[in-house]
C-alpha cells in the first residue's frame, strides 16, 4: 500500500571521537531534546544548523529572544543528568539519535524522536518486524485473531511490535512470547510508569526474553492522552507493517494505521462482521485500499515487496562517528550575527506572524509573500518556533499557536 526507497551503507568515519567529547556531545544531544519548544522537526533542524548539540544548546535562549520569547526554558545540565540517572536506575538505557544502536526503521521515518529509553534488548529493534494493534475490548474472535497472527509472525523469525495496551496488544505480545519470539512494546508515558499497571510482569518479561521496551517519554512522566499518539507512531515506526486485528471507526488503531502510512509502511487488516463495531474500522481500511489478512502468509506475502526496495536514508548524518563534529555546512555560526541582521530578522518575524493564523499555510508561500531568501526565512521561523509563537507541520506547513 505504500513504498520506500532503499538504504545506502554508511561510509567510513572520518575520525574517530574520543569518548569524553562523545560523552559531551551525548548529553548535549538529551539537553537540546528536553529543552523547551523542541521537537523532533525542530531538533535535527538545529543539529543540522549548528553541527553539534553543544553548538546549539548555547545559541538556544538567544535565538528563543529573537523570536520574542525571555527567560526561555533550557534544559539544564543536572536535569539532563538526573533523567539519565532514574532512567538508569529502573534497568533502561538511554538510545539518542545518531548512536549505533538506534533502531534503522525509526531513523527513516519523517522527524525521528531524539532520545529513547529502552528495556532489554535494543539490538532486538533491527530484527524484521510486524505490528500488531487492535481494540483493548477486543471479542473473543479478536483474541484468538492477534494470537494465532503473532505466534506464526515470531515463528517465521518476525520481531512482533504492539503498544501494551490490553486486548489485542497483550493477546499479541503473549503470543510472540509463548512461540519463543521476541517482541517489542512502544509505551505512552515513562520507562518507569509502565500502563496499565497491571502489564508491570509482561513488561519484565518482554525485557528478559529477548524483547524492547521503549518510550520517547523521559522517566517519570505519567501516561496521558496526548502521549497515546505518539506512542502509536513508535509502535508503526518500528515495524514495516501494521496489522490491525478489530478497531473501531475512531479509535487509536487507526492513529497507528495512519502513521503507517506516513511512514511508508504497509496497512494490513483483518476484516470482521459488518453488523460488529469492533471491525468497522478494519472494513474501512480495507475498503480503501489496505491488504486483507487471513492468516500469516498473508502479512510477510504483502510486505515483501517493500522489504525488498528497503527504507530511505533516515538520520545518518547526525551518527556520532560520521561527522557530527565538524563545522556546520551552509550556515553562519549564529554567534557571529551581528545586532543589524538581528534587527532585520525582528522585521521579518513581524512580517511573517502577519501573514499566517490558525489555519495552516506552506513555507513556499511565505518565502513568496514576504520576498524572504529561504536561509533567512528558515532562522526566523526556527526562532519563532522555540519561542512558542509558531507550529512547524507537516509537509512544510506553518500555523500560529495558540495563546
Amino acid at each position: 500500500m505504500a513504498t520506500v526507497a532503499s538504504v545506502e551503507c554508511l561510509p567510513a568515519p572520518t575520525r574517530s571521537v574520543p569518548p569524553a567529547e562523545a560523552a559531551e556531545e551525548r548529553l548535549a544531544r538529551l539537553r537540546l531534546a528536553r529543552s523547551e519548544n523542541v521537537g523532533p522537526r525542530t531538533f535535527l533542524n538545529l543539529l543540522t544548523r549548528f553541527g553539534s548539540a553543544e553548538r546549539a544548546v548555547e545559541a538556544l535562549p538567544a535565538l528563543a529572544a529573537r523570536g520574542g520569547r525571555q527567560n526561555y526554558g533550557l534544559c539544564a545540565r543536572d536535569r539532563a543528568e538526573s533523567e539519565i540517572a532514574r532512567g538508569m536506575a529502573a534497568g533502561a538505557h538511554l538510545v539518542l539519535l545518531g548512536d549505533v544502536s538506534y533502531p534503522e526503521r525509526l531513523a527513516a521515518i519523517p522527524n525521528p524522536p531524539p532520545a529513547l529509553w529502552v528495556l532489554g534488548d535494543a539490538a532486538a529493534l533491527a530484527r524484521p518486524a510486524i505490528a500488531i494493534v487492535g481494540a483493548r475490548n477486543a471479542s473473543a474472535l479478536g483474541l484468538r485473531q492477534a494470537r494465532r497472527l503473532a505466534a506464526g509472525l515470531a515463528a517465521a523469525g518476525e520481531l512482533v511490535v504492539s503498544g501494551l495496551a490490553r486486548g489485542i496488544d497483550r493477546a499479541a505480545h503473549e503470543a510472540a512470547l509463548e512461540s519463543w519470539g521476541p517482541t517489542a512494546a512502544a509505551l505512552p508515558g515513562g520507562i518507569d510508569c509502565v500502563y496499565p499497571e497491571e502489564h508491570g510482569p509482561l513488561t519484565r518479561r518482554i525485557a528478559a526474553e529477548g524483547g524492547a521496551v521503549l518510550t520517547e517519554c523521559p522517566p517519570g512522566v505519567e501516561p496521558t492522552a496526548r502521549h497515546f499518539p505518539r506512542r502509536n507512531r513508535l509502535v508503526s515506526g518500528l515495524s514495516d507493517g501494521v496489522v490491525i486485528v478489530e478497531a473501531a471507526a475512531r479509535s487509536g488503531s487507526l492513529i497507528t494505521a495512519r502513521c503507517a502510512l506516513e511512514q511508508g509502511r504497509e496497512v494490513l487488516a483483518c476484516p470482521g462482521a459488518p453488523e460488529d463495531p469492533r471491525a468497522a474500522g478494519c472494513n474501512e481500511l480495507i475498503r480503501d485500499g489496505a491488504a486483507l489478512v487471513r492468516h500469516v502468509d498473508d502479512v510477510l506475502e504483502a510486505i515483501a515487496p517493500l522489504r525488498r526496495r528497503g527504507f530511505s536514508e533516515g538520520a545518518d548524518e547526525f551518527r556520532f562517528d560520521i561527522g557530527a563534529f565538524e563545522e556546520p555546512s551552509g550556515y553562519e555560526d549564529f554567534a557571529d550575527l551581528d545586532p543589524e541582521g538581528a534587527e532585520d530578522d525582528s522585521a521579518l518575524a513581524e512580517q511573517i506572524m502577519g501573514l499566517i493564523s490558525a489555519s495552516p499555510v506552506e513555507i513556499d508561500e511565505l518565502a513568496r509573500l514576504s520576498g524572504a531568501a529561504p536561509a533567512q526565512l528558515s532562522l526566523v521561523l526556527l526562532e519563532l518556533d522555540l519561542a512558542g509563537r509558531i507550529a512547524l507541520l507537516p509537509g512544510s506547513l506553518v500555523a500560529a499557536r495558540a495563546d
